[in-house]
């Protein structure tokens, strides 16, 4: 199972990296933008899964995180800082920061208030963003410029920019495998399991998930940081609890609390919904009953069909 596993990512790395110079060989360079695009997004449903498949922690609040990462990019940018490290790491730290609050107040709580509370925090965020007239408000704001590297990097290179972005994305799902894998993956699986049994050995689940919800604010933070710099433009839709459903539907798409779920549910949904913007115009109606349908017959998620999904 462990070598079809391997073997499966091994043939998507290929793949993934072998797209850029098929497609500019046949001159559709489209599909660089597109994947760099969900390679990005994959980015954030693998942290949302951090805490919804493995912790437990159903946020419908996650997208506020893609949103203040974009934002801390724009912002200094607007502000003349172009340094891409210090716009990433602020990106990182500000939603490590704003989860951190968010997850003090929010992880005391379990259910339909655990759900509400971090709705909530991420609506107020939303109406934040369209109430800054000079950062744009509901129109949104454009990069000046890309994040610059001091020649390490050009983000301007379409190519360049989706080799790091996969290097990433890689990286983002080997460190939450390990991550979960490690004592203190098990100590959060377990409080996702049976919180009192957790609390009768003699830990208290509350540091395990703050932990866990920090970490996975950090990395949608990075996530949103890479977004500002693919679209050149930010809105505040991004932290709209619509997008906060889109990244839970592809976390649960892929299979919930595994390693390829995530990347898996991202690129199917984004893809599926690319098809059918270019079939219809009411692509909604037909996208819909699809994910219903995928639900009900692949109860473990799309992960399921190759191998059963766990850490």
């Amino acid at each position: 199972m462990k070598t079809t596993r391997l073997l499966l990512w091994a043939i998507a790395v290929v793949v993934l990296i072998a797209l850029p110079p098929v497609m500019t060989a046949i001159g559709q360079t489209f599909y660089i933008d597109l994947v760099r695009r969900i390679m990005i997004l994959a980015i954030a449903a693998v942290s949302l899964n951090l805490i919804l498949g493995y912790g437990g922690m159903v946020s419908f609040g996650h997208a506020a995180y893609l949103g203040i990462g974009a934002y801390a990019v724009g912002i200094l940018g607007f502000y003349g800082v172009h340094s891409g490290w210090l716009q990433w790491a602020t990106a990182i730290g500000a939603s490590a920061l704003v989860a951190l609050a968010i997850g003090a107040v929010s992880i005391r709580t379990s259910g339909i208030y655990f759900i509400m509370i971090t709705l909530a925090f991420t609506q107020m965020l939303y109406y934040l963003g369209i109430s800054l007239d000079v950062f744009g408000g509901d129109d949104g704001m454009r990069l000046r410029s890309k994040s610059q590297f001091a020649g390490l990097i050009d983000l301007g290179d379409p190519v360049a920019f989706y080799y790091l972005v996969l290097a990433l994305m890689l990286l983002a799902v080997v460190f939450v495998f390990r991550l979960v894998n490690s004592r203190f993956g098990m100590a959060l699986r377990a409080c996702k399991s049976n919180e009192g049994r957790s609390r009768a050995i003699g830990f208290s689940p509350y540091p395990y998930r703050l932990a866990a919800f920090v970490i996975a604010g950090a990395m949608c933070g990075l996530a949103g940081a890479l977004y500002a710099n693919h679209t050149s433009y930010i809105v505040p839709g991004l932290m709209s609890w619509q997008q906060s459903g889109d990244m839970m539907f592809m976390v649960i798409l892929g299979g919930i609390a595994s390693t390829a779920g995530p990347v898996l549910g991202t690129f199917a949904l984004l893809f599926v919904e690319e098809l059918l913007k270019g079939w219809t115009e009411h692509w909604q109606v037909i996208l819909g009953p699809l994910l219903v349908l995928s639900v009900i017959f692949f109860r473990r998620g799309l992960a399921g069909i190759f191998y059963k999904p766990d850490a």
